[in-house]
């Protein structure tokens, strides 16, 4: 009797504990069974005891039965084909009398049947629940309280297993584990004569332990089967939990066991097995064989006042046949069946020797499968992605060979037996797994042009995320960022009272007015006031140069006053055209070495001939092809012509004096770090300290430095060409991984973060220097490093405790300037000239680099699209670009400071780690080649690379000047 397949019957399959009782007649004289409907213990069904005039337990409703204007939640079950909602009288007075009855009832169909003496057959269900953790493969699998039913057939030894609700991978993978549902085969199997099955000797209470280690893989998993005895219905209830690694089984494959015979081994209160197994799996024409081998315990309470009869055997064979296990995904149950007897040993079933496959004493290499053969023969096999005889595999590299089925958009990465695909920043997979789709990026109202703030030169729109943004007006203007009006700082009498205030748009200048001289917010009365404004100008900035380290432009007039149209500045070597009143022409400056700008004529009368020094001053240029390169010499030359007294060899330390023929002073010329006072019988200090014997210095000139492990390396640059026959360790710190390094200029130290020793160290290039150690306290993982020599400070990354960190070069005065939305923070770049600091944070699922004062004021992101795992980053102060090396997207691109002007250097890298920029060149660390490789910033071409002997990962990388670099604002 069906009671969840016919509209207007009480569904009851879906209740935890059920009793769903129906009666399958031996005989029928009206149906054929193929016209009932679906029954049977595969749906859920199950039957009264035997008996003339049973009824079943009462069964409560999930949802409660509305039975014209009634609602019912318990119902009973009774043999003679009635449900009723209160428990049945005696048959005679529903079955002898008429309907309708004096109870409750509702009748299918209305008969007088007995099943004793088994003219039928009784089905009755095992409910439980089932937990697990897997590793199907490599990946996790969890689930919690799925639900298991188990139906038997009592009078053959049959046991259906049904668990709904696992994930996909890891009921897929289960398929081989018949023994999950063997154990009730075991429990409820058909007894031959002196035998007993499980739940007749151990009852409704024990424990099932069993480990399955599959081979080759040896994957190893751990069941526990848990009865908790019967509950207050009367069924047995067991909780199934599920622990380990089991291989992976790809969707569609079918498991097919064989039939198999399990020797049990009886003692006082426990019941063990130990077997092994073949199963295969098949999909079309694939057929591949495998196997596992279980040890089982079964533990128990003896009840000491029902002793085993002293004739039970201490062995017992189970025969297991009929072996199915079926995965449905539409439904998402798995499905185990076992035909089971138990019986006494037979004579054939000896112990056979024991296949090393099975035992684990074969010679084939852990990424091997074993065959057995026949008796203890057995053959090799290396495992899918890998190669070799078998007993010796390597694994096949499938994103090096291109067999892989990574679409465009996507990075292989190569996995021992395998591989995985992953999309780069800004895609996801499509519903094959395999092919990457560009993902649409969330609006930006400050790219889009939606946000309602100012115009851009009027304000600035910050993105924070999503569709949400704020408007903050630029310095100059005044409102709420939407609304933002010019300030009129003439108003606010910031000028000197001598001088005239302009406004502008977002700005103001002054100016000192004719007879005073200044630069507009300090004005002096000039006692010369027949001097031109020019003259004047240029008396004011003579005055100035005598100051030490005064840059001053002094302005150039012609023999009547009048500024001359193109202006040059004796130091820099800028020029530019201004106008009759001296103003700078926008657009017309040109850098040092290369050609002036035409400003048209000047008076004939102005003209001098070039001086020696000026003429010596061209020549060199020339020759130097426009641009001198940080170490080549050029003459320097005051406004006049003159040879200035202190010469300097490029930017370097090197310098010298000379006499007003430009002829060097003999004894004068000094090393780095000494400046010769250039007066006459008056020369520098020449005694320096003597090195140790096992110190070899570095060479003057540009290097670069990087971190390899234990030791700082020493690579020489000529030019921008690696000079790899030079290169050397220059520290070696035993027990260290150095990872982030920088170094300050101005002292000559460089600077180094590590890893394992948790600390911040220093050490100077000079001669004998010892590391220090600056910072030893609240770091776990410092990587990123950087040094502003202006303002004596360092910043810093830390990728566990996700911080942001600064202090002074001697480690005092340390604070947090971030601790909050950082999840992987590695690199970190600091631009001291305009006082912004810039970094990265390779978090997989929002990569980004980040920018902000150097106080921590005003932090934004810069970049957040299309990247992927940004390690390297570097400010160059010469171009003013800031440039990242990606080893997610495989790119070197550079961006303006403000996120605009993004460009692509190079499309190709390997796997990038840290970079530096020097000169037209980029430097960067690369894990795939372990060695330092150099790009071309114009062309993006790779240009050399060097390798160090010794092959590990390299790490941070820095450039050393023998000067300090200098930008422009």
């Amino acid at each position: 009797m069906e009671g969840d397949r016919v509209a207007g019957r009480p569904v009851l399959s879906s209740l935890p504990v059920l009793l769903l009782l129906q009666l399958l007649m031996l005989r029928a004289a009206a149906l054929h069974p193929d016209e009932l409907f679906p029954h049977g213990e595969s749906w859920g069904d199950q039957l009264l005891q035997e008996g003339d005039d049973e009824s079943s337990a009462v069964v409560k409703l999930a949802n409660p039965l509305h039975f014209y204007e009634a609602r019912f939640s318990n119902l009973y079950v009774g043999t003679n084909g009635i449900i009723s909602t209160q428990d049945f009288p005696r048959e005679t007075q529903y079955v002898d009398y008429d309907f309708p009855t004096d109870f409750p009832a509702i009748a299918p169909f209305l008969a007088d049947i007995d099943t004793s003496h088994g003219r039928g057959r009784v089905l009755y269900r095992v409910n439980g629940k089932v937990s697990g953790h897997l590793h199907v493969g490599h990946t996790p699998v969890h689930f919690t309280d799925v639900d298991l039913h188990a139906y038997i057939v009592g009078n053959d030894g049959r046991a259906y297993t049904a668990i709904s609700h696992i994930p996909q991978p890891a009921a897929q993978a289960l398929l081989p584990l018949t023994p999950i549902g063997g154990l009730f085969g075991w429990l409820f199997a058909l007894e031959k004569p002196g035998s007993e099955n499980g739940f007749s000797l151990a009852g409704a209470a024990f424990t099932h332990d069993m480990e399955v280690t599959f081979y080759p893989g040896e994957e190893t998993v751990r069941i526990t089967q848990t009865a908790e005895g019967l509950d207050p219905e009367n069924y047995l209830s067991i909780k199934t939990n599920i622990q380990g690694q089991v291989p992976y089984v790809p969707a569609n494959f079918t498991a097919h066991i064989s039939p198999y015979k399990e020797l049990y081994h009886y003692s006082d209160s426990t019941v063990t097995s130990t077997s092994s197994r073949d199963y295969s799996l098949t999909f079309g024409a694939i057929n591949q064989t495998w196997s596992y081998r279980i040890h089982q315990n079964i533990t128990y309470q003896v009840c000491r006042h029902a002793p085993r009869h002293p004739s039970f055997p201490t062995t017992q064979q189970l025969n297991v046949d009929r072996v199915f296990a079926l995965y449905n995904d539409e439904e998402r149950v798995l499905r185990f069946a076992v035909t089971n007897q138990i019986g006494p040993v037979k004579e054939d079933s000896d112990p056979t020797p024991v296949n090393p496959c099975y035992d684990g004493s074969h010679m084939c290499d852990t990424t091997a499968r074993c065959h057995p053969g026949t008796g203890v023969d057995y053959t090799c096999e290396c495992a899918s992605g890998y190669q070799g005889d078998g007993r010796n595999c390597v694994d096949e590299n499938e994103c090096a060979t291109g067999f892989h089925r990574c679409g465009p958009n996507s990075v292989c990465i190569n996995l021992p037996g395998s591989y995985r695909c992953e999309c780069r920043s800004a895609y996801e997979f499509a519903d094959d797994r395999h092919t990457c789709i560009l993902i649409t990026p969330p609006a930006n109202p400050c790219e889009d042009g939606s946000h309602t703030c100012a115009p851009a030169g009027q304000a600035r729109c910050v993105h924070h995320g999503g569709s949400t943004f704020s408007c903050a007006c630029l310095p100059g203007y005044a409102g709420d960022g939407h609304q933002c009006t010019d300030v009129d700082e003439c108003s606010e009498n910031r000028c000197h009272p001598a001088a005239t205030c302009y406004n502008t748009p977002g700005s103001f200048s002054c100016r000192c007015q004719p007879g005073y001289y200044g630069d507009g917010f300090q004005c002096i009365p000039d006692s010369t006031s027949s001097l031109t404004p020019c003259e004047q100008q240029q008396r004011h900035a003579q005055a100035q140069y005598a100051y030490p380290g005064a840059r001053f432009h002094i302005p150039q007039c012609d023999e009547q006053g009048n500024f001359l149209p193109l202006q040059c500045h004796g130091s820099t070597g800028f020029c530019w055209c201004v106008d009759p009143d001296g103003h700078e022409v926008p657009g017309t400056q040109t850098p040092p070495g290369s050609t002036p700008p035409h400003c048209g004529p000047s008076p004939e009368p102005t003209q001098r001939p070039p001086t020696i020094c000026e003429r010596w001053r061209e020549n060199l240029l020339e020759h130097y092809g426009g641009t001198p390169r940080d170490d080549q010499y050029v003459p320097q030359c005051d406004d006049l012509g003159h040879f200035i007294p202190l010469q300097c060899h490029g930017k370097s330390d090197f310098c010298w004096c000379v006499d007003k023929d430009g002829r060097e002073v003999q004894g004068t010329r000094s090393q780095p770090g000494t400046t010769p006072a250039c007066i006459p019988t008056v020369a520098p200090p020449m005694v320096r300290p003597t090195p140790r014997p096992d110190v070899t210095p570095p060479s003057v000139g540009t290097f670069l430095l990087y971190t390899q492990g234990q030791q700082i390396g020493y690579l020489p640059l000529n030019g921008t060409r690696l000079q790899k026959d030079a290169a050397k360790t220059l520290l070696s710190l035993h027990g260290s991984i150095i990872v982030g390094i920088d170094y300050d200029c101005r002292e000559r130290m460089v600077y180094w973060t590590d890893v394992a020793g948790r600390t911040i160290s220093r050490a100077g290039l000079e001669l004998g220097a010892e590391p220090e150690t600056i910072v030893n306290s609240g770091l776990i993982s410092p990587e990123g490093l950087a040094i502003d020599h202006i303002r004596r400070t360092m910043y810093w990354t830390d990728s566990v405790l996700d911080k942001i960190e600064s202090a002074l070069l001697d480690g005092s005065e340390r604070k947090v300037l971030f601790y909050t939305d950082l999840v992987n923070p590695r690199a970190i770049a600091v631009d001291p000239i305009r006082g912004n600091l810039y970094w990265t944070d390779w978090n997989r699922e929002a990569p980004k680099i980040e920018t902000s004062s150097l106080d921590g004021e005003n932090r934004r992101i810069l970049i957040n699209t299309d990247i992927g795992l940004p390690n390297g980053l570097t400010f160059d102060p010469f171009s003013k670009l800031l440039c990242w090396a990606d080893a997610g997207t495989k790119k070197l691109e550079c961006t303006l400071p403000d996120g605009t002007g993004r460009r692509v250097i190079q499309n190709n890298l390997k796997y990038p780690f840290s970079i530096v920029s020097y000169a037209d060149h980029f430097y960067h660390t690369d894990w795939r080649r372990d060695g330092v490789v150099s790009v071309n910033k114009h062309s993006g071409q790779f240009t050399d690379e060097y390798l160090p002997e010794q092959r590990s990962h390299l790490y941070g990388i820095t450039a050393v000047y023998p000067y300090c670099p200098t930008g422009r604002k």
